[in-house]
Formats: structure tokens, sequence, C-alpha cells
């Protein structure tokens, strides 16, 4: 056997690795996700109707006019040809008006924020079926699920019975992340002061794996989670096992929870206090903080004028890591230069001592301007313990410990 032939059975072995694939987008276990494979599939299929034709002419045309080819015509001076032209523009005319209907009819029937009008493509939904809820809340870095209905919530692992239609509230505690389960739905993002929804539902049981799709901060490669579809009979189980724990979710459970960290094993609560969800979705969980609608409510009425001065303090948010001595949300270990929240260290890097614990800055901006409308310039004498430098600016704490604006808080 030639050299040239041996080479491609060299490549063989290397098709064989991707054995080790997972393929659970092209083989999900969910209506929705079904429907969005189906949906991928059907715009492969249809660009490749014009991929393939052109590779394919391609090669033919290179291999019939190649230049030892004495038999094929050579026409130097040809320009045009009005079949070429038709069929040229017409094929690809036709192919995207067709993807552009799919894409339209699709993006409208898998709109996550759409009820489910099925359980799978042959079972309509019962009309007398409830949905289950699920609030879903992303920390650093770490997932968090109440279970509004059942009055018990649980770390790093949800649970939902087969067939039964999910209905998933998404939010954040601090920085955007990525709500995904790919065997059951397409992912959302879960962003603080925000609520997202997702509706779905499992059709098969297992255990799968859910993730966050959107960068986080050094804990994001672990901040993975459990979906277990059940029967009627397991999920009730479920649900029991959790209630047996004998572990509340106070207010202050919750508080201590928030704080940044990594490989969470999975928890369960057996009471929640009432509210709790809806004070972390209108970012006032943390004591002495105004809550959202509550800003909201004062913005729909004109504003609160000379009075909204003392609403600003109620209205940061962004520092608390800060103030606890916590390290700041999103911080990597080399943009922070601090040791990493994981047990490993990257090669090299020796871990540096704690920084000071910083201190809430004062009413004064970056601006020049406090908050009271009086103007600060650069030999103003700084106000003791704002975390300024006695020049009229100021000094960034460890976190980020600058306030954030009430206008800022959903950006």
């Amino acid at each position: 056997m030639t050299v040239r032939i041996l080479r491609p059975l060299l490549l063989l072995p290397v098709f064989g690795l991707l054995s080790g694939c997972n393929m659970v987008l092209m083989q999900p276990s969910g209506d929705i996700a079904m429907r969005q494979r189906d949906l991928i599939l059907a715009s492969t299929g249809l660009m490749l109707l014009i991929i393939i034709p052109v590779i394919a002419a391609t090669l033919f045309f290179a291999w019939r006019y190649r230049a030892s080819n004495k038999a094929a015509t050579y026409d130097p001076d040809w320009h045009h040809s009005t079949h070429l032209e038709v069929l040229i523009w017409s094929a690809p005319l036709v192919i995207v008006i067709a993807l552009g209907a799919l894409t339209w009819i699709s993006t409208h029937t898998l709109d996550p924020y759409r009820p489910l009008s099925r359980l799978d493509a042959s079972r309509p939904l019962p009309k007398d079926v409830k949905p289950l809820v699920v609030e879903v809340v992303a920390l650093d870095w770490k997932w968090l699920f109440f279970y509004p209905d059942q009055g018990i919530a649980t770390v790093n692992e949800i649970a939902a019975p087969v067939d039964v239609p999910i209905t998933f509230k998404i939010t954040a505690a601090t920085v955007m992340n990525s709500f995904f389960i790919p065997a059951l739905a397409g992912q959302i993002y879960a962003m603080p002061g925000m609520e997202t929804k997702l509706h779905a539902v499992i059709n098969k049981p297992g255990t799968f794996e859910g993730m966050s799709a959107n960068y986080s901060g050094s804990g994001f490669s672990r901040m993975n989670f459990r979906f277990v579809g059940l029967d009627q009979a397991g999920f009730d189980a479920w649900v029991a096992k959790a209630k047996a724990a004998d572990k509340p979710l106070s207010r202050d459970a919750y508080l201590e929870l928030e704080r940044p960290s990594e490989r969470e094993p999975v928890t369960f609560y057996s009471s929640v206090d009432s509210g709790l969800y809806g004070r972390v979705l209108n970012m006032c969980a943390v004591p002495g903080k105004m809550c959202m609608h509550e800003m909201m409510a004062i913005d729909a009425k004109g504003g609160a004028g000379k009075d909204s001065h003392a609403n600003r303090a109620r209205l940061e948010y962004d520092n608390r890591y800060a103030e606890r001595g916590d390290e700041g949300n999103a911080a990597t270990v080399g943009g922070s230069g601090r040791s990493s929240h994981s047990p490993e260290q990257p090669q090299g890097m020796k871990p540096k001592s704690t920084a000071p614990e910083v201190k809430p800055h004062s009413g004064s901006d970056h601006s020049g301007h406090d908050h009271s409308g009086h103007a600060t310039g650069a030999g103003d004498a700084a106000p003791a313990g704002d975390g300024s430098k006695g020049d009229g600016t100021k000094s960034d704490g460890p976190g980020g410990t600058d306030p954030v604006a009430p206008g800022q808080l959903n950006k």
C-alpha cells in the first residue's frame, strides 16, 4: 500500500474518540429541547441543499476543466450564461425564504415565556393540569431552587415529575448567569433585579446535567447542578425527603448561603421564610435595603425629590461583599491578586495576605459631587472612613466597592 492510501487510515482512531462525546442536544428528553433539535436539523438540511451542490460543482469543474484535459472546451472570453445565473440566484433565494419562514414560526412557537400547549408531539396538554412552579436563583457559584407550592428549597439539585409542565421563574443575586438544562430546554439568562421565565416538560425519567452557560467568575466551571426526572410517586418521595431535612431557609441562612463558594453539596431546606424569593428578586434580602418595587413605586409617582437623598444608601447593593470582608463577585485569581476560592492554586501563584476590611463609601461619588447637591473640590478634606485618599479622589477597595447609582442596578 502506498503512503497516500495509508494517511487516511491513520485518522480512523481520531474518529473513535468522538464516541465519548455527549450528544444530549441531539438526544434530548424534553419536548421543548426535542423541538429545538428538530429546528437545528431542519435548518442544517436546508442549508446543505445549497452547500452540497456547490461543493460538488466546484470539484466537478476543477476536474472537468483541468489543464491536462485537452477534450474540454477552452473559452477564455466566456462571461455569461443565463441558465447559470438563474440557477445561482434562484436556489439560494428559495432556501433563504424557507429558512426565514421556519425561523419566524419557531421563534414564536418556542418562546420561553409562552406556556406549553402539548406534552409531546402526540399528546396535547390536559386542561386540568397544574404546572410545577420552580423559582431559580443564581448565586456565586451555586444554584438555589424554591418550590413555593411545596414549601421547600434545594441547592444544586432540582426534580420534577415526568409529563408535568414546569414553570421556571429565574433571577440572580449578583452577576448575570445563564440557566441551561440541555436535555430539557434551551438556555435563558438569570439577571439580578429581573425575572425571566422558561416553560418546559420532561418526558423521560432520569438524571440530567444542568449548568451555567454564561461566565460569572472564578467558580463558574463548577457551577453545575442535577435535574432529576421522576414519576409522581418518586417526586412525592423526593419532596418528603426535603421536608424531613428539618433545616429551614431563613433570611439569615440565605445571606450566609449567598456568600461566594464553590463545590457546594446538594442541600435540602424543609421550609422557607415567607417572601424570601421576592426579596432576592427585588434586591432587598439584606436588612435595611430598599426593594426594587418600592423604588419603582416612588418613581411612578414622580420621584421623592429632596427626600430621595436618604434612599441612596438603601439602594447600594453591589458592595456588600466588601463590607462583609468577602472577595468581590466575579473576581478571578489573576485579576484580584488574591488566593482562589478553590483548593487548587494556579502554578506559580503564591497566596497574598488578606486585604484589609473596606468601609462603605460616604455620599460622594467620582463626579466630585455629593448627593446633597454640594460640590467637592480637590482641596476639600475627605471625611474619615469614606475610602478617600485625601486629595479628593476615591480609592477603590479590593472588591470594587464604589456605590452603584439606582439607575444602574438593572444594568
